[in-house]
């Protein structure tokens, strides 16, 4: 299309009605065609499809194709190394360092790509709690990408309160820009670059919408711990009776499914923060895995499948009937839906409830050795959670193949921490301690055997584990002493066989699967070794112990 042609797009006459008065020119954004401020989702809508950005499907969600990239391109993030950012930042696999000065250059080469275009922009908030919220700008070059950022953040409610707005952090997003490698120092021509002393991050060469929303989540962590505040890579519901329950996990491992409880209350699926007035939800919005989406095992969120102001990223659909195939692996395993938070029936209208009565890690475990539900101790929750041991399922980054790839994730959400991982440990532990969280290791992953060997654990099993933990019902059973972790495992639940309860029943052979656990025991040491400099002593000897003989004898507690 033409850039330059002076064609009247359906919003043009409203593109300034909720305008702030801090332009973009204060972000070095000039000479502009049009700039689409704050508009609402029937307006984004008909942008996107005049500008052939996607389509309506079946029943009213927005489809969208993201093209190249259909996960997250987490070998190209970078922060920029300077002054403020030297001591504070975890610099390694996940915070690259970018040089200031190519940070200057790739800004201007992007500002002068969007001269004569159209930009849109969401004046928006992260943060439930007004007491940690900070203000966030938007600037997208797509109006998928709008609506998508006004789904996941909190959203003005006056019109003088987006006149006012003045952001604390902006998100500049441009996937028609491409960076240079040669001249930028960038890994590719995509790239995701923060820079904490201009407040600004600026994404170019990738249409997956999700790196706009875990930028955001990227400079909360950052800031969140300076005030005392946990960031957390989690999902969070609230029972009927206040109880407060947090899910860690990486993408794939269940946050949001098993979040979505119809028997409890979501406070978010995603981005949460734990404060002194308890946890509150980071986002306005979900942003969950479609692929194989059952009507059944996930009711709630298969509705929002079905429902206007959705956004189904790289879902297969019938051209003519429009009507979607959400088991259609044929773009990507790593199908995504992004939807309003009320769209989830008992979702807390305030994001907001108190401290954590349980602590749930979710871990999916590919090598099928790992118990269902495991009981910790404080320490080694802590060790768990700097470990952050899961595996990575398909689709979910760029270079994952269909077999779950195993991976130690600090904090359960390495990519997106940028301190050192004990700094939000001991924020965990602090909290726990002082509100008397128990913390569950879960596993939501293979059984019986390995990848290709083993079946994944039932959902239904896994709930009702949840629910026996969540509900106290477990601490009312008998325990074992796990042989090589230390951690108590129940051995019995209400609708669970026993036999699941210690995964050795469920191979063919014991010494097989011990053979196998000794050897994740062994990567669990050897990745500790790298973190356990900025941890206590207590935290280093709660990890697992290698096994001294073949079969060891059961020990109950």
């Amino acid at each position: 299309m033409n850039i330059y042609l002076d064609v009247q797009s359906p919003a043009v006459k409203q593109a300034t009605a909720l305008a702030s008065l801090y332009g973009l020119e204060n972000h070095g954004l000039t000479q502009l065609r049009r700039i689409y401020w704050n508009l609402p989702a029937p307006a984004l809508y008909e942008e996107a499809i005049f500008r052939s950005e996607g389509q309506m499907a079946h029943e009213g969600p927005f489809i969208v194709d993201t093209g190249k990239h259909t996960a997250r391109a987490a070998s190209d993030k970078f922060v920029v190394r300077e002054p403020s950012t030297e001591e504070n930042v975890w610099w390694g696999q996940y915070n690259r360092p970018f040089n200031p000065l190519s940070f200057s250059q790739l800004h201007s080469r992007l500002a002068g790509y969007v001269q004569g275009r159209d930009l849109f922009v969401q004046d928006v908030h992260a943060g439930a709690d007004p007491a940690h919220r900070i203000s966030v700008r938007v600037i997208t070059q797509k109006a998928w990408h709008s609506l998508f950022a006004r789904t996941m953040f909190i959203k003005n409610t006056t019109i003088d309160q987006a006149r006012k707005h003045v952001p604390d952090f902006t998100v500049v997003a441009v996937p028609g820009f491409k960076a240079d490698p040669m001249v930028d120092g960038t890994r590719s021509d995509t790239f995701i670059v923060l820079n904490f002393r201009q407040k600004l991050a600026i994404i170019g060469g990738t249409g997956y919408a999700g790196e706009i929303k875990k930028t955001v989540f990227t400079v909360l962590n950052y800031l969140l711990p300076t005030d005392g505040v946990l960031s957390m890579h989690c999902s969070a519901n609230v029972g009927n009776t206040g109880d407060v329950a947090i899910f860690f996990g990486l993408s794939g491992t269940g946050k949001t499914t098993l979040s979505a409880d119809p028997k409890r209350h979501l406070i978010g699926d995603d981005e949460h923060g734990w404060g002194n007035n308890g946890v509150f939800n980071i986002e306005d919005g979900c942003y969950a895995k479609m692929i194989r989406l059952s009507p059944d095992a996930e009711p709630e969120i298969y509705a929002t499948t079905r429902r206007f102001g959705t956004i189904l990223e790289n879902v297969v659909y019938d051209p003519v009937t429009r009507i979607l195939d959400l088991n259609d692996e044929r773009m990507t395993e790593n199908t995504r839906g992004a939807y309003p938070l009320d769209f989830i029936a008992n979702a807390m209208p305030a994001k907001r409830a108190g401290h954590p009565k349980n602590v749930i890690f979710l871990t999916c475990d590919a090598t099928g050795v790992m118990p269902p539900i495991s009981r910790l101790s404080p320490e080694q929750a802590i060790y768990h959670f700097v470990s952050g041991y899961t595996s990575k399922i398909a689709g979910t980054e760029i270079g994952l193949g269909i077999e779950p790839e195993i991976t130690f994730s600090a904090c359960f959400g390495g990519p997106f921490m940028v301190h050192h991982p004990y700094v939000y440990a001991d924020l965990l532990r602090r909290k726990m301690l002082q509100h008397g969280a128990q913390c569950w290791l879960v596993n939501t992953g293979w059984t019986g055997g390995p990848f290709g060997v083993g079946k994944r654990i039932s959902i239904r099993h896994t709930r009702a584990l949840l629910n026996a933990a969540l509900s106290g019902d477990l601490n009312s059973v008998p325990y074992r002493k796990d042989p090589i972790f230390g951690f108590d495992v129940p051995m019995q639940c209400e609708g669970v066989p026993s036999e699941i309860l210690d995964p050795a029943n469920t191979w063919g052979s014991r010494e097989e699967y011990f053979r196998k656990y000794d050897a994740l025991a062994a990567r669990y040491i050897e990745n500790f070794k790298i973190l356990a400099s900025g941890c206590p002593a207590d935290v280093v000897k709660a990890g697992p112990k290698r096994l001294e003989s073949g079969v060891p004898e059961p020990v109950t507690v």
